[in-house]
């Protein structure tokens, strides 16, 4: 049984870890609106004057824009190949089964680095074709790692459903198309779309594999880190960090919002 002391003990250590997690987030997001271009403590006063000037800032947009493009296309790839892949996995029986999970789940493991050097090597030493550093590397690089986000909230779902719920559609009669419109992607609904806008979220802010497939072009996080490097808009470098952030926990709320312990996306 729990003691009182134990209790506060517990509730202090947890406090004292989301602080730890969460205190330089918001503190970055407090000098997006510091009137002066000095980060100091504490600050001058407020403003939104940065918001205006980083908006206005043609290279941050164009970055902007190429993350949301990258981070968008990694997410439709994920989830096709995400839940196809959760679907053979879950209902099948053939063999290597385990090995094919193994090297699905693998990427999100493997350090970024690692996995970025792989893909710079393949893409500029491909004897088949050479890819051009752009877009398209960007997308297959992040759907490495999306696809397993995906795949792993799929998977897991499928496994605590009854094989019986598709056992009795086929029985009456509906064919395999039905079966997964009628029966399957209910079920998998709030488990797929918490796998997408995880695998969004995560794609959007990555930035160690993005430099070793974007070639010249920049995202996001590129961008923050070639300004932070030179010194030079701080300012406008905090008020894009804190649209990141942003923009990163959006989605992570709303997959825990979406989902439910029955399994099923629920309407209001």
């Amino acid at each position: 049984m729990e003691t009182r002391a134990a209790r506060i003990s517990l509730s202090i250590w947890t406090l004292a870890v989301v602080l730890f997690l969460w205190l330089p987030l918001v503190l970055i997001c407090v000098y997006a609106f510091n009137s002066s271009n000095i980060q100091s403590w504490p600050i001058a006063g407020f403003t939104t004057k940065w918001f205006s000037s980083a908006w206005h800032d043609q290279d941050a947009r164009d970055a902007l824009v190429l993350s949301l493009k990258a981070a968008g296309l990694a997410t439709v790839v994920a989830i096709a190949l995400g839940t196809a892949a959760a679907a053979a996995v879950s209902r099948f029986r053939f063999f290597g089964r385990d090995a094919i999970t193994f090297l699905l789940v693998l990427p999100i493991a493997l350090p970024g680095v690692v996995t970025g050097i792989a893909l710079n090597s393949f893409f500029g030493n491909n004897p088949v074709h050479h890819f051009n550093p752009g877009l398209l590397t960007i997308v297959i690089g992040h759907a490495t790692f999306c696809i397993v986000i995906v795949y792993n909230n799929v998977v897991a779902r499928l496994r605590r459903t009854q094989t019986s719920l598709t056992e009795a559609s086929m029985d009456l009669g509906a064919d395999g198309w039905q079966t997964f419109r009628f029966v399957t992607l209910p079920v998998v609904s709030t488990a797929l779309v918490a796998g997408a806008l995880l695998a969004f979220a995560l794609s959007f802010d990555e930035v160690i594999v993005t430099t070793f497939t974007a070639g010249a072009q920049n995202t996001l996080p590129i961008w923050i880190l070639g300004n932070l490097r030179l010194g030079q808009q701080l300012p406008q470098v905090n008020v894009v960090v804190f649209f990141v952030i942003v923009m990163t926990v959006i989605p992570v709320a709303i997959a825990a919002r979406l989902t439910r312990d029955t399994g099923i996306l629920r309407r209001r």
